[in-house]
């Protein structure tokens, strides 16, 4: 496992439209690149108990949570013959429509990145410590159990 700095994933608010395409503009000049496999986590606007789910609050233990997505990191790089993986995801507000997760894997080959995405995605689900609360279209919310 290489030894390095966690990095920080994330970013204030919704992850843009243009954030995501000029990252996978930057790959452009990797000539060695043969597949890149994208995942981006979307607020729903989900209806509960009769209430529409307007926004998502994103919180985090940031400290903690840089520490695990680098321990996660580097068991996905250990696992798949990887040239490129990036994640970020939101804190604060993210409204319904918006994108909240960016997870993005490089590799020479398609198999590869593909799986090591799925993989990093659920991963991220299960481990880091990010919560959420869904904001309600009447100004009330309700904490999510996962993010």
């Amino acid at each position: 496992m290489k030894e390095g700095k966690p990095k920080n994933i994330f970013i204030k608010g919704a992850i843009t439209a243009s954030f995501i395409a000029e990252s996978i503009e930057k790959h452009s000049v990797k000539k060695n690149i043969g597949g890149h496999s994208i995942f981006l986590g979307q607020v729903r606007a989900d209806e509960i108990n009769g209430k529409k789910v307007s926004a998502i609050e994103y919180t985090a233990y940031e400290e903690m949570a840089m520490q695990k997505m680098h321990e996660i990191r580097e068991a996905v790089f250990e696992q798949y013959e990887l040239t490129c993986m990036h994640v970020y995801h939101s804190l604060g507000k993210v409204a319904a429509g918006e994108i909240c997760l960016f997870v993005f894997t490089s590799s020479a080959h398609r198999k590869a990145a593909i799986a090591a995405c799925s993989e990093l995605v659920e991963r991220i689900k299960a481990e880091l410590p990010v919560w959420g609360a869904e904001l309600f279209e009447d100004n009330t919310h309700q904490w999510k159990v996962n993010q």
